[in-house]
């Protein structure tokens, strides 16, 4: 039952996060929303940043989960001769947290919340997997490099971070309210300027 519950609270908290933000994000809105008492709630999780922790570590347990689906297929292409390019997995993860962004699904957290941010990181689930989602990430992009698929010049944490930013990508949240444009369109042409930049080729 406590795990139906946390179940509840925490897809509460991840339509809020993804449609109000951290900022505007009641406690109150969460209880409402999951169908709790507010007390219920938080004897589950004793502050809002716990909350946000909470939708977090769903997201990243999600984003790792597709990771390695990735690398399983990397696998049975490599032992069919047919290896795929670290590249193009780095795209199929960038596409993956835009996607999610654009059906609603991406909790959306403050960049400068120094009390938020220190909550995090004494998070250890959350840490836990954003470093073993961090690692996957690498592989990939040390290859990437080496390979000559991505500029060797990049530092690799700036690949990781802009490969990250795109996961909360305001341009993303800006087309698709426009109401101009479909989730595959957007999808391709942040994909991308943000492998292939602007420039006419």
């Amino acid at each position: 039952m406590q795990r139906v519950r946390e179940e509840a609270i925490v897809a509460a908290v991840n339509r809020l996060l993804a449609t109000k933000g951290y900022d505007a994000m009641t406690v109150d809105e969460v209880a409402a929303e999951a169908g709790l008492a507010k007390a219920s709630l938080y004897k589950l999780f004793p502050s809002k940043e716990d909350l946000a922790g909470a939708a977090m570590v769903g997201v990243l347990d999600r984003a790792l989960a597709f990771v390695d689906g990735l690398r399983a297929q990397a696998a049975e292409a490599a032992q069919a001769g047919q290896p795929l390019r670290a590249l193009d997995q780095l795209k199929a993860v960038t596409r993956w947290a835009m996607q999610t962004q654009l059906e609603g699904e991406m909790p959306t957290l403050p960049a400068q919340n120094s009390h938020l941010s220190a909550a995090l990181q004494s998070n250890d689930e959350y840490m836990d997997r954003l470093i073993a989602l961090s690692n996957r990430l690498s592989i990939w992009i040390t290859e990437a490099q080496t390979s000559g698929q991505l500029n060797p010049a990049l530092p690799g944490e700036l690949v990781l971070y802009t490969l990250f930013a795109r996961a909360c990508d305001p341009v993303v949240a800006m087309l698709k309210e426009s109401g101009q444009y479909t989730h595959a369109q957007i999808l391709d042409w942040v994909t991308s300027t943000t492998f292939d930049g602007m420039a006419l080729r």
